[in-house]
């Protein structure tokens, strides 16, 4: 049994997925530190530094049904260290001449460190595709819906037309910007990590820097100019990647779960039958995934806040930085992926009611159009005197319970400037989203560069 909700047998699959809980499961744990230690051989071998057949022999000693895991926990729990019992565990598969080669000029952290960047860089390999596939979904909202016109809210209250291509294109465009960050966060974050006890890898005299350099390339990693045991603004900036991730994700997520209103009914999250029922209520068709993926959001940006607090650290080795990212870094990933897979599920099949969307505007008695009319008299009477003159309008037309339309008409401020035909044309919103469309456009020629 278990206690988190990203590892239940019931929850998982909702704020996760299988596959990139095993990234960072215990058994692809292990294996990172093993082919880490392998790596470290194999390259000190190259370097003249141990025997060829040794390392070969840790090599192929090196793989996780040679680990007798009870024995390995037992040790750990009485040690309190991880890497010293996975040690203890490959020098015992080797014969006694390659045992003594096992570790050769390691630390712990080292192990740790480089065994937990090759599973982050799984994870990243996961959510790449996942956040491309949510962008093109995206920008197939953007495209579908370039002209289609809605009513654009500020302060929770209807403001001027805008198109829901237009919003979708917003999201859209955040989304590409996160795309490209993540090549520049991987070089930052996806850094080997081999410095001895103290960064210094004294016990390798002059060869560290070698050792080093090509272990990273036998990784496939970046090297490092210097160790960073005590330096982690580079998984830092991998949290709050995702964390960034998470916050766009979860602010689509309360737009759609905002415009599923009863009163807007404007979007709805794909509808199966059972889907979104109340068990007291039997004819709401809620937002399910909606408020996981806004929940998931604010968890990562706790994550963010945890991942800052391992920052600060003393000396060349903390207290207490590393255990606090073997706490958040799984989760982390984890639940970005479940949130982007979320994401996919809604916006792939997203119900866009734009006969709805065009009935609210209609609904609001013209009222969000009083900048156009604003902007349609300015030529003849000046910006101001033209503010003046529609807001004393709409006034009137609150306070009598009328329409925009219908004040207007009868304002001989506005009739000496604009005819009934004028003053209709500037109140239809199709006639008042500016650029909309062409920025949807620049948009979308983004992706389609990509």
């Amino acid at each position: 049994m278990t206690s988190s909700l990203i590892d239940s047998l019931y929850f998982g699959d909702t704020f996760g997925n299988p596959a990139m809980r095993h990234v960072f499961s215990d058994e692809s744990r292990f294996r990172s530190w093993l082919d880490v230690e392998a790596a470290v051989a194999r390259t000190q071998a190259r370097l003249g530094l141990i025997p060829v057949g040794a390392a070969e022999e840790i090599s192929r000693a090196a793989v996780i049904e040679r680990l007798d895991l009870a024995a390995m926990k037992e040790e750990y729990e009485r040690v309190g260290f991880p890497i010293l019992p996975l040690v203890h565990q490959l020098a015992k598969a080797c014969s006694p001449e390659s045992a003594r080669w096992v570790h050769w000029g390691a630390t712990t952290q080292d192990i740790v460190d480089t065994g937990l960047v090759l599973q982050m860089r799984d994870g990243f390999g996961m959510i790449e595709p996942q956040i491309d596939e949510v962008i093109g979904a995206v920008a197939r909202l953007a495209r579908d819906h370039r002209d289609t016109v809605m009513a654009g809210r500020t302060f929770q209250q209807q403001a001027a037309p805008i198109t829901f291509g237009f919003k979708a294109a917003v999201w859209l465009d955040e989304l590409i910007r996160h795309r490209e960050r993540l090549s520049e966060i991987k070089r930052r974050a996806l850094v080997c990590q081999f410095g001895g006890a103290v960064g210094t890898l004294a016990t390798l005299g002059q060869d560290g820097h070698a050792v080093l350099d090509a272990l990273a390339r036998e990784l496939g990693l970046e090297t490092p100019s210097i160790s960073w045991h005590t330096a982690r603004d580079g998984w830092a900036e991998a949290i709050f990647w995702l964390a960034m991730v998470g916050a766009t994700l979860a602010k689509i997520a309360t737009e759609i779960a905002t415009l599923m209103r009863t009163e807007v009914d404007e979007v709805r999250e794909p509808f199966a039958p059972g889907r979104g029922g109340s068990s007291t209520l039997p004819q709401k068709r809620n937002p399910i995934a909606c408020p996981i993926i806004i929940a998931i959001g604010n968890r990562l940006r706790e994550c963010v806040g945890t991942q800052l607090t391992a920052m600060i650290q003393e000396h060349e080795r903390s207290v207490a930085g590393q255990p606090l990212e073997w706490l958040v870094i799984p989760d982390a990933f984890v639940l970005t992926s479940g949130a982007l897979k979320q994401a996919f599920g809604i916006l792939d099949r997203l119900t866009v009611d734009a006969e709805r969307m065009r009935a609210n505007l209609d609904s609001g008695g013209g009222f969000l159009m009083a900048e156009a009319v604003m902007m349609g008299l300015a030529p003849h009477t000046g910006r101001n005197q033209a503010h003046d003159i529609v807001y004393a309008a709409a006034s009137r037309a609150m306070e009598a319970g009328d329409t925009l339309r219908s004040a207007l008409r009868a304002d001989p401020l506005v009739t000496a400037h604009l005819s009934a035909s004028q003053i209709d044309a500037l109140l239809e919103p199709a006639n008042y989203t500016g650029s909309a469309g062409a920025m949807v456009d620049a948009v979308l020629a983004q992706v389609e560069r990509r």
